[in-house]
């Protein structure tokens, strides 16, 4: 999508980087000698840390975590593709409306919808679909963006190649088009899903147990407020880390294969 920087542009990127960190470590540096200034770091307080039933509850609140962002995913993931079509189609507007209006919306909104109004009409979803519903209806329309990049990025002549074998535009699109463009956009939609898992967090809005809020439970049971969100935040910080390098990853074999 860009070309690559030059040699200044390197040497900025560099610097760039290089003031980025110092500042990061002087902030870790002045936050770390406040907390052993105000005891925070003492053993005994992280010491719970250390024995499996704390670890046992945590990982279940982030199973509940995965779980629920891997519903959000499959969800966006099957409307975010219909609403692509939808936009490509002779009658895209009610599709286009769809995305522009839930790119506008929060979506807290939308659980709060959930959560509130639904019930009134008696539909009083379980907690689990209250938070993994209105984040489909959400994502679904980021993927959708996505995937109708993804088949736009397709060479036209694959497409016209495909018809000249004899296929109908319903076998082009699903034999020729659609397997690249989904391989031209898994990078993306990896990328889509660690903002996808940390928008799990807003579960505590519906009461759903997934890691932010079993960290804020076990948080109010010990009294090791920063201890806990600290645990907390690292478990944040390694899967997210992991689904970015894997985004990394398969971005560099999508290059690799386009050469």
């Amino acid at each position: 999508m860009f070309d690559p920087p030059g040699p200044r542009g390197r040497r900025r990127s560099r610097i760039a980087t290089a003031v980025s960190a110092l500042v990061v470590l002087a902030l870790v540096a002045v936050a770390v000698r406040r907390f052993d200034a105000a005891g925070q770091l003492d053993l005994a307080k992280w010491r719970p840390f250390l024995t499996w039933p704390v670890w046992r509850y945590l990982l279940t609140g982030l199973w509940a975590t995965v779980l629920a962002a891997a519903a959000v995913f499959a969800l966006a993931s099957v409307a975010g593709l219909g609403l692509a079509f939808g936009r490509m189609s002779r009658f895209p507007w009610p599709f286009r409306a769809y995305v522009e209006v839930m790119r506008t919306i929060p979506v807290l909104l939308l659980i709060y919808v959930a959560l509130f109004v639904l019930p009134g009409y008696g539909l009083d979803l379980p907690l689990f679909w209250k938070l993994v519903l209105p984040l489909a209806f959400s994502h679904a329309a980021q993927f959708a963006e996505v995937f109708r990049a993804g088949v736009l990025a397709v060479d036209r002549g694959q497409g016209e190649a495909g018809a000249s074998l004899g296929l109908t535009p319903a076998q082009n699109m699903r034999l020729v088009v659609l397997p690249q463009a989904v391989r031209n956009v898994l990078p993306s939609l990896v990328s889509q899903t660690v903002g996808l898992l940390k928008d799990t967090a807003l579960g505590y809005v519906v009461s759903y147990l997934e890691l932010l809020q079993s960290g804020r439970v076990l948080a109010n049971f010990n009294h090791l407020l920063i201890q806990t969100f600290l645990v907390v935040a690292l478990v944040y910080l390694v899967v997210n880390a992991s689904l970015s390098k894997l985004a990394r990853y398969l971005e560099a074999r999508s290059a690799r294969s386009a050469r």
